[in-house]
């Protein structure tokens, strides 16, 4: 039965690994342990690791003896870095998703998580020294294959918070716009993204002074200087995990004319409004008239 247990985690790591791989090569967001790094190498490091998870997937799934243990190690090693990486993450914004699979791990990093990835870890030592492969596993699969996989299905998605991402994208699409969503979480993904770097230079303050929601975005204004004149910036942060790109307009405080438009522009633009009563002042509303102005 141990040797059993063994073999069931080449194809249960290796899918994992290929999850993971998916979801970071096709996000194009800034998401989990990228956010250690200098904004420069946000989108590179996770495609590396993106490509290095594939790459590992494959190895887990075809090679068999020495290289075949060499990727076992490898991948061992990957996850316990990444034991490592989420202690960090999470003591440097509580609040930060782990980015594991992409806009599905926006939940912030708990137990779960960290305890998830140190398994992962031991399954894939616990590998080491097998004859066989990933592949080889599937084509001898047993009922106590079965079983044991059942087991372990279980136990990770005790420990795995994105199943609840997922149950929401496929059964409740429109939820975005009512979920309850802490402004903490919203600040922490605006000030990792690139679209805040670029702009740090302007901004005056690290709080905005006007925060509303509409639909599945939530806005926030900050007063800003360009050269000499003093401007507002709107920046728009997506609550849910499909849109991805944080945006941001900026326009000119004394003629509301606009400045500039960074991010990803769509037909979502046009329905940027501030809610009423919620302190969106009429610098805001420029702001936001400026978002229009470009769509219409």
């Amino acid at each position: 039965m141990l040797d059993i247990l063994r073999e069931i985690q080449l194809p249960i790591v290796a899918l994992v690994l290929l999850l993971g791989a998916i979801a970071k090569l096709t996000d194009p967001a800034v998401r989990g342990l990228a956010n250690l790094l200098p904004p420069r190498l946000h989108r590179p490091s996770t495609l590396v690791h993106g490509g290095i998870e594939a790459v590992l997937a494959v190895a887990l799934l075809v090679l068999v003896g020495y290289p075949g243990d060499i990727a076992r190690a490898w991948a061992a090693l990957l996850f316990a870095g990444g034991v490592a990486a989420l202690f960090g993450l999470r003591r440097r914004d509580p609040e930060m998703g782990c980015g594991c699979f992409g806009g599905l791990s926006t939940a912030p990093i708990g137990w779960r998580t960290i305890t998830r990835a140190a398994l992962f870890a031991g399954a894939a030592a616990a590998a080491l020294g097998l004859e066989t492969s990933g592949l080889g596993v599937l084509g001898d699969f047993t009922t106590w294959h079965g079983a044991a996989v059942a087991i372990e299905v279980v136990l990770l998605a005790a420990l795995s918070p994105e199943l609840k991402e997922f149950a929401l994208s496929l059964y409740h699409r429109d939820s975005c716009d009512v979920r309850e969503v802490p402004l903490r979480r919203t600040l922490s993904r605006l000030w990792t993204s690139d679209v805040w770097h670029l702009n740090t230079a302007m901004v005056v303050g690290r709080e905005p002074v006007d925060v509303w929601r509409q639909g599945c975005w939530r806005f926030l204004r900050y007063p800003g200087r360009r050269g000499e004149r003093p401007v507002d910036i709107v920046f728009g942060v997506p609550i849910d995990g499909r849109h991805s790109v944080v945006r941001a307009a900026i326009t000119d405080v004394e003629t509301g004319a606009r400045l500039a438009i960074l991010g990803e522009v769509a037909a979502d633009i046009r329905r940027f409004r501030p809610r009423e009563g919620v302190g969106a002042g009429a610098a805001g509303v420029s702001t936001v008239r400026a978002y229009r102005s470009e769509s219409v």
